[in-house]
This record gives C-alpha cells, sequence and structure tokens, in this order.
C-alpha cells in the first residue's frame, strides 16, 4: 500500500515517504519473481505535489504500469543489461534489479531528480555508483547518470550498449520529441549479440494524440519500428489496491531499429 509517513506539504517542492506494495496473486507463489512473502515493497522519497514543477520527484502512472510489466515478465530483463531514460524517483530500476538484471544504469537529466533518486535506491538497500568510475560489471550496484537529451552525444550514448532500453511517461513534451527520437536511436545502434538487437520498452499515457502520432512521425523518420504492444501484452495487476491507477489508460510500445 502507499503510506504517508510526512505530509507537511507547506513547502512547493517538500517531500512525503511513501511505500509502494506489489501484491502478487497466490498461483504467483513459487515463480521467479514473486517473493517468499507474497508482496515486494518499495520505500520512495517523492514530491507531496507533481503540479507543482517537481515532476521528475513524483510517481507517474506509467513508472508504476512499467514495473508490473518488469514483474510480469522478469524473463525479458533478467540477466540484460538496462538502461532508463527518465528514470524519475527510480521505481523501474529497483524493480529491475529484484528481477536480477545483470546491469542497472538509471539517467535523467535533472539534478535534483538524480539526487533523490539515489536517495530512494539507498532506502531499498542498493548501492548506487558513479558510471564514469564504477565498473559496469559491478552487478551489485545501480548506476546513475546525468543525461540531458538535448547534449548527449552520439559516441556517448552508444557506449552504454544495453540489451534493453525502457522508459515510462517519456513522450509528452513536442519540443523534447526530437532530441528523445535521437537518444532512443544512439542507445539501440551498437553491436549485439543478439540477432534481434536491443530493444526498448516505453510505457505512456496518451494525454494528446497530436504529441503521440509526432513521436511516431519522428521515428519513423530515424528508421525505428514501433510496435503498439498494449492489446497483445497481459500485465499482471499487482497493485489493485491504487484505484487512481489504472492500467487501461496506459499503452505500452516495443521499439527496434529497422535494420534488426
Amino acid at each position: 500500500m502507499i503510506s504517508l509517513q510526512d505530509d507537511d506539504a507547506s513547502k512547493a517542492n517538500s517531500r512525503v515517504l511513501k511505500t509502494i506494495s506489489f501484491l502478487f496473486p497466490n498461483e504467483s507463489y513459487g515463480t521467479v519473481s514473486c517473493p517468499k512473502s507474497g508482496k515486494l515493497e518499495v520505500q520512495l522519497q517523492c514530491s507531496v505535489n507533481m503540479l507543482e514543477g517537481d515532476t521528475g520527484c513524483s510517481i507517474w502512472p506509467s513508472s508504476l504500469f512499467l514495473s508490473e510489466f518488469i514483474l510480469s515478465f522478469p524473463e525479458l530483463f533478467a540477466d540484460k543489461r538496462c538502461f532508463e531514460v527518465g528514470s524519475g524517483v527510480g521505481l523501474v530500476g529497483i524493480c529491475l534489479s529484484y528481477v536480477k538484471a545483470s546491469n542497472v544504469i538509471l539517467s535523467d537529466g535533472d539534478l535534483s531528480t538524480l539526487a533523490n533518486m539515489k536517495v530512494n535506491l539507498e532506502l531499498n538497500h542498493l548501492n548506487t555508483g558513479n558510471i564514469k568510475s564504477d565498473s559496469l560489471e559491478n552487478h551489485d550496484m545501480v548506476h546513475c547518470v546525468c543525461l540531458p537529451w538535448e547534449s548527449a552525444s552520439e559516441d556517448n550514448l552508444r557506449s552504454f550498449a544495453p540489451d534493453v532500453i525502457l522508459g515510462a511517461d517519456i513522450i509528452y513534451n513536442p519540443s523534447c520529441l526530437p532530441h528523445l527520437v535521437r537518444v532512443l536511436t544512439g542507445l539501440l545502434t551498437h553491436e549485439h549479440s543478439n540477432a534481434s538487437g536491443p530493444v526498448a520498452y516505453i510505457a505512456s499515457v496518451v494525454r494528446n494524440i497530436d504529441t503521440l502520432n509526432y513521436f511516431l512521425a519522428l521515428a519513423e523518420k530515424a528508421k525505428l519500428i514501433v510496435t503498439d504492444l498494449t492489446e497483445s501484452t497481459e500485465v499482471s495487476n499487482f497493485l489493485p489496491y491504487l484505484r487512481s491507477y489504472n492500467q487501461c489508460s496506459i499503452r505500452l510500445f516495443r521499439i527496434r531499429l529497422a535494420s534488426c
């Protein structure tokens, strides 16, 4: 469940500590992703009010959905190098670590969001590291990197060489979309042992259909193949108690390079 332990909203960017409990159904017991207790609890320090401009420290619906997707299909992420674009509070990265991704890199372009993200990783007993100074082969560490989309170089993006790229609620600002598509293309473009190549999974609430169509047009121009998995992928509902959260409002996209 979500519990508020500090409800002081007198400051615009004040924080609360919330606990997200992913509740596994009885039939999940004994599966790879199901804990013995039947639930996975994640503590997150986040913004009191996402409308106060502190959006990077808020829990967005698509991050909840993407976390459920990871827990529903752990085999897609276990032993994989995973990179999240626009990681916010770090919830997706915590779930990636839980399902035993071999390497987890979280990124954001805002330094205060990165600082809060590191607090959340530590709250959940994960070590954090600087990607420039720590080895990527340290599987017990989640790496955090500052990645402003508009200034990320192609060489830097390719150097991460992820197997899986993830993003939650990152298709929202039309002016940022050309930069986002360039970042996704750079992360997807590298030598890969898997014949199908690296893959990206993007979860998004469609608030404006024109914005989504603009993203799809930019992706096509960049020779990215975007597949809507929403109807064909059954994501388990691990958050049945969250009345304000509705899986049906979120679409799931898979993105690959057209050459793969």
